[in-house]
């Protein structure tokens, strides 16, 4: 060893019995614990008062062990004084809410609804990042930690078609629908409608697409060979590469990921589904525009497509227990401030959303029930919704434009029931 590597290793041995030392010595200040079954952890340090010296202000409250000084907090009183909840307040107030995958409007909705409802001392909500309405229904039945979730309307029929459980909805309940989530289905130009694609092959991710495509295509008395195992990106990319005839998705618009597809050649484009009569006891009638998805539509054009309600459930607990409580407490939070999500910075859908639309084949949750009743909130059947949707759908495809003049509204709705009358629903687009 060299005469500077051994000099080097002596000072870092110097180094660490001096570190060695100074810690015994500082152990030695620290007052022992006492040990057994008496020694308890806590949050806060106990501290016994200290004598006020006249004219010297009193002293703060004990901050929690390990809480940095400038988080400790402030002597004195009033709203800049910070202590800890009472751990018993927290539990009570705190509900949680499975939501979807970041980035789409079901996870954005349940950060609106928290930073909405907390009041710290009775409501605070704790939205979980989940998988999707498929999983959230398990989640929501057999998850201890998972008070609510949101589930698409569609997703009992699937689970009948899937599952063989004929009424999924029998342990659930609904409180309120938060908004409306658009079928995209994305495929080469050769697909003109939904009916062009019997008998493809389609990628529809279980949680993305996959529930409604199965009650779609079921309905429709359509075939197609589903690919629910790939993810979105990778997706795009097998649809694009030609290993796929379309890929379908059930999200709120504008789904940005189906934005950013490049398409310079205009291969690919938003397929048309028509609000077939098979369709209208369940979906409600929408567009994509060329505004929505420039990439995937030609300036100006519009395409009909089908939307179903996206739904904030809760299981079906009994009402003497504290899980109905905790939820019946969050009702009362969030109809009380509903206002509140239909201001910026709230995410755009929220003015989908609804407390009051009665959801064919769901059952309200007692609660929210309860609450609209005392409040002579009638809950209004969402066959008004669907109606209001065909008149418009039925109203742009007669190239007609929606007047604020209630003589001509008038007069286009009573053409719009003729056409139901004759039709059983609005014109739409031939195949």
């Amino acid at each position: 060893m060299s005469i500077i590597s051994r000099a080097v290793l002596q000072l870092m041995i110097a180094a660490i019995v001096a570190s060695v030392g100074n810690r015994h010595a500082s152990a030695q200040l620290i007052p022992q614990q006492p040990a057994g079954p008496a020694a308890t952890r806590s949050l806060i340090v106990p501290v016994a008062p200290a004598p006020v010296r006249p004219g010297a202000a009193a002293p703060g409250p004990p901050r929690p062990a390990g809480l940095p000084a400038s988080l400790s907090p402030a002597p004195g009183s009033g709203p800049d004084v910070w202590r800890l909840p009472n751990p018993t307040d927290v539990n009570e107030g705190t509900v949680t809410i499975i939501t979807a995958p970041a980035g789409g409007a079901t996870s954005v909705f349940g950060s609106d609804m928290a930073r909405v409802l907390d009041d710290q001392s009775n409501i605070r909500v704790l939205p979980v990042l989940g998988k999707g309405p498929v999983r959230n229904v398990s989640d929501i039945l057999f998850l201890k930690s998972i008070d609510m979730g949101a589930v698409a309307a569609d997703v009992p029929e699937f689970y009948r078609l899937q599952y063989g459980i004929p009424d999924i909805t029998s342990q659930l309940r609904y409180i309120a629908r938060l908004y409306h989530s658009e079928i995209h289905i994305i495929a080469r130009s050769s697909i003109r409608s939904i009916f062009d694609l019997n008998g493809k092959r389609i990628i529809a991710p279980t949680d993305v697409g996959f529930y409604s495509a199965r009650v779609i295509f079921n309905r429709l008395n359509l075939t197609a060979t589903f690919d629910y195992a790939t993810d979105d990106a990778k997706s795009i990319q097998k649809l694009v590469d030609g290993e796929a005839d379309a890929y379908i998705v059930s999200t709120g618009k504008v789904f940005q990921l189906a934005r950013a597809i490049r398409n310079d050649n205009r291969a690919l484009h938003l397929v048309t589904i028509p609000y077939d009569r098979r369709l209208q006891n369940l979906y409600l009638p929408t567009t994509l525009s060329s505004d929505d998805y420039p990439n995937l539509l030609n300036p100006g054009e519009t395409i009909e497509t089908v939307a179903i309600g996206m739904l904030l459930v809760s299981y079906n607990w009994p009402e003497n227990t504290e899980r109905y409580r905790k939820v019946a407490r969050f009702v009362d939070a969030f109809f009380a401030n509903y206002d509140e999500f239909m201001k910026p910075p709230r995410h755009p859908k929220w003015t989908e959303s609804s407390i009051v639309a009665a959801i064919p084949g769901w059952k309200r949750f007692k609660a929210a029930e309860d609450w609209l009743v005392a409040r002579n909130m009638v809950p209004r059947r969402e066959v008004a919704d669907v109606q209001q949707a065909q008149f418009e759908s039925f109203v742009r495809q007669s190239g007609g434009q929606l007047s604020n003049d209630p003589a001509e509204r008038s007069a286009l709705f009573r053409q719009f029931l003729q056409w139901r009358q004759q039709h059983g629903g609005p014109p739409t687009p031939t195949r």
